[in-house]
């Protein structure tokens, strides 16, 4: 954990509170360090930035390293509808080869 780095992407996440990436990026930060946080991150970005694509693939994989395969299926599942209806072919492709690796 970069605490230099979590400082300065809270700032960010002050100044814009509409931008999901500071929220994004400081659930990746503390994934390794404080895997509550990195939830509660996962799942604001969840809640209020649903269309925020980026958060399905790395959310999935989080929610794997836990042994929530189901949880991580989920997820994948949903960004695989939300990258279809973005047009988001490279994303689509990332998350079906999840699921298919998980099944």
């Amino acid at each position: 954990m970069n605490a230099a780095r979590i400082k300065m992407l809270e700032t960010f996440r002050a100044e814009d509170p509409t931008d999901p990436f500071p929220v994004y990026a400081l659930a990746l930060e503390y994934q390794q360090t404080d895997r509550e946080k990195a939830r509660q991150l996962y799942e604001l970005l969840l809640d209020k930035y649903a269309d925020y694509l980026p958060t399905y693939y790395m959310a999935g994989n989080f929610f794997m390293e836990q042994d929530d395969l189901t949880r991580a299926g989920e997820l994948w599942q949903h960004g695989l509808v939300i990258a279809k209806a973005q047009a988001d072919y490279g994303t689509m492709k990332e998350l079906q080869a999840a699921l298919d690796a998980l099944e």
